[in-house]
């Protein structure tokens, strides 16, 4: 299975049934360096149908409290872009159906260029295999090159949209995007404010009239509530910093049967969405 082929598959079954997508999001190497493999697994039993996983970067600036601490402990425990691509090689050694998407900043990416040679990090993230890669800073207008490049190597390049996105913006997305987009669904950072799912229903359509791909909504999805609020007006509900407070005070030894709880517990309340 070719590694773009992993969402558009997960999302086409999903869809054939009726049933949203659920994308947990965990920073790669928090709480514990050895602990993300054991995590990945323990979601994707849970019923995760995509994983995002984080690239450690020191100034995530879209990101809140709750990931930003998760961002300092990963690099403190030593992880940068190779301990990455180690994590999802291991995981594709179990699992070649959960589809596995890479979320971060521009500084790693280029910084890993630089050492590895022009196109090195698409390159290296297709052969441990990911299927697509989401670069917070790269507007669609800035990211032709590299979503040409990971698209040649069968990943999808995946952007954000927001309350303050302009129908030029959907546009240049929908021109560029592949595998899904990714909606926030509040003005402000991850973990912040209020979810108006009202709101959400709202855009979603809007979306759609520019975008040809799934639409998965994020930030202030925090529990199976919201979860299922928001999955009965898209494609995929995205969850991070509900996750992670879950799992950062958690012994090593029960951060991967917490993760399986937490988004089972989510997957079953977005199962009781169901869509013609």
């Amino acid at each position: 299975m070719s590694a773009a082929n992993r969402i558009d598959t997960v999302f086409a079954a999903l869809g054939a049934q009726g049933r949203q997508a659920v994308i947990p999001y965990i920073a790669c190497g928090d709480p514990y360096a050895d602990a993300t493999v054991d995590i990945m697994r323990a979601l994707a039993a849970g019923g995760a149908d995509v994983i995002e996983l984080g690239v450690p970067f020191s100034d995530p600036m879209a990101d809140g409290p709750v990931i930003q601490r998760a961002s300092e402990r990963a690099l403190a425990n030593g992880i940068g872009v190779p301990q990455v691509f180690d994590a999802v090689r291991a995981f594709r050694t179990g699992d070649a159906k959960t589809a596995v998407v890479l979320m971060g900043y521009a500084n790693p990416i280029e910084a890993y260029d630089l050492a590895h040679g022009p196109g090195g990090f698409v390159r290296d993230a297709a052969a441990a295999g990911v299927d697509g890669v989401l670069v917070v800073d790269y507007p669609p207008e800035e990211a032709v090159e590299f979503g040409a490049r990971l698209k040649s190597a069968g990943l999808a390049p995946i952007f954000l949209l927001a309350p303050t996105s302009t129908e030029k913006r959907m546009r240049q997305v929908g021109e560029v995007a592949a595998g899904y987009v990714y909606y926030v669904s509040l003005k402000g950072v991850t973990g912040a404010g209020h979810l108006d799912t009202d709101a959400v229903a709202r855009a979603v359509p809007r979306i759609k009239q520019h975008v040809k791909v799934p639409v998965g909504v994020g930030f202030g999805i925090r529990d199976a509530a919201s979860a299922k609020a928001v999955a009965a007006v898209s494609d995929a509900v995205v969850i991070g910093s509900a996750l992670i407070q879950a799992l950062e005070k958690q012994p090593r030894d029960q951060v991967a049967a917490t993760a399986r709880e937490f988004i089972a517990g989510i997957r079953a309340a977005v199962d009781e969405v169901r869509k013609a």
